[in-house]
């Protein structure tokens, strides 16, 4: 018989360094779950992607349990990361931080792919390039003709 399914939260931890202080404890806490339990299992499932923001999706039951679920980082760190900046532009209109290639965007694209919601890797790369965009980071060049 499946377990009656008490609510979700969604939060954004580093890898590896989930621990009971604040965000993770108090979120979970108020909601009966238990915490160094969830930061174990969260600390074992993700020491390869250590010091990267990674969100989780967080299934609570009505019997305390839970299930979690780590998704890829979210697109404006990986842009962060390629572009090596530390934050976005506070003006992106006016002033450009930074400038990737089309190859990044798709690399980042790929990455992605499953948290999305588009069915093709081109309008996957279009939404990444306006997340670029929207930072003040300039894609070089013209978007690349893809054959799939």
């Amino acid at each position: 018989m499946a377990k009656e399914i008490a609510g979700q939260l969604k939060l954004q931890i580093k890898g590896g360094a989930a621990n009971p202080s604040p965000p993770v404890g108090p979120a979970l806490g108020s909601k009966g779950i238990n915490i160094m339990d969830f930061c174990k299992q969260f600390n074992a499932r993700t020491q390869d992607k250590a010091g990267k923001v990674l969100p989780v999706v967080i299934t609570y039951y009505a019997d305390k349990s839970f299930d979690f679920i780590v998704k890829n980082p979210p697109v404006a760190v990986q842009l962060l990361e390629a572009a090596k900046q530390k934050s976005g532009s506070a003006e992106p209109n006016r002033k450009k931080i930074a400038e990737i290639t089309w190859d990044q965007v798709k690399a980042i694209a790929e990455d992605k792919m499953t948290d999305l919601n588009c069915f093709t890797l081109e309008s996957a790369m279009k939404m990444v390039a306006g997340t670029a965009r929207s930072m003040g980071i300039t894609v070089k060049g013209a978007f690349p003709e893809l054959n799939n």
